[in-house]
């Protein structure tokens, strides 16, 4: 669960910054404070319907591909993908507060989001990590107790860890290894 909510806010957080890029540079396109509830639209869309969209298309695609060029394969790879993005961005604008008209509002935010989902994939480990260890901290402070990895471990936990490591190395729990020495 803890993964899904780092992976959630990271991803939100980003989203925030992209609707509010493209509300300052595509003309006809009307974000403000809506770009809070979009976001939702859009992580969540980002998270459930853009993997299912994305492999019905390749699916799609795959069953019409006879004889492609890898240069061909990337241009439907990338119109593919351009297409879930318009279909997020058509949804992301029919259910939250953002405004569009005209046909470049329609036709760039895809694009923009694009670009936007090229970068957040660059990042997106760091971003994830650094959510993580806030999840890790506002938890800590929740249930009263410092965070894991503040605390010195004690000598049992040192003890299993150095149990799990060699377990790491063979496979093998403790008795086991035990029992294979006395049988051999």
């Amino acid at each position: 669960m803890k993964n899904g909510i780092v992976r959630f806010a990271a991803l939100y957080v980003f989203n925030v910054a992209v609707l509010l890029l493209i509300g300052l540079l595509s003309a006809g396109v009307s974000v403000g404070f809506h770009a809070l509830w979009a976001a939702v639209i859009l992580t969540l869309a980002a998270l459930f319907v853009k993997p299912l969209l994305t492999g019905a298309f390749r699916k799609a695609a795959a069953k019409s591909a006879a004889d492609r060029t890898k240069t061909g394969e990337k241009v439907v790879q990338y119109v593919l993908v351009y297409l879930v993005e318009l279909i997020i961005w058509v949804a992301v604008v029919w259910l939250s507060g953002v405004r569009a008209s005209g046909f470049w509002s329609y036709a760039l935010p895809p694009l923009l989001l694009l670009f936007g989902w090229m970068i957040y994939d660059q990042v997106d480990d760091r971003l994830r990590a650094k959510a993580g260890e806030l999840y890790d901290a506002v938890q800590g402070r929740v249930s009263g107790r410092k965070a894991a990895s503040a605390s010195a471990p004690t000598a049992a936990e040192t003890q299993a860890t150095a149990e799990a490591r060699e377990e790491l190395q063979d496979g093998l729990t403790p008795e086991q290894r035990r029992m294979l020495d006395e049988l051999g």
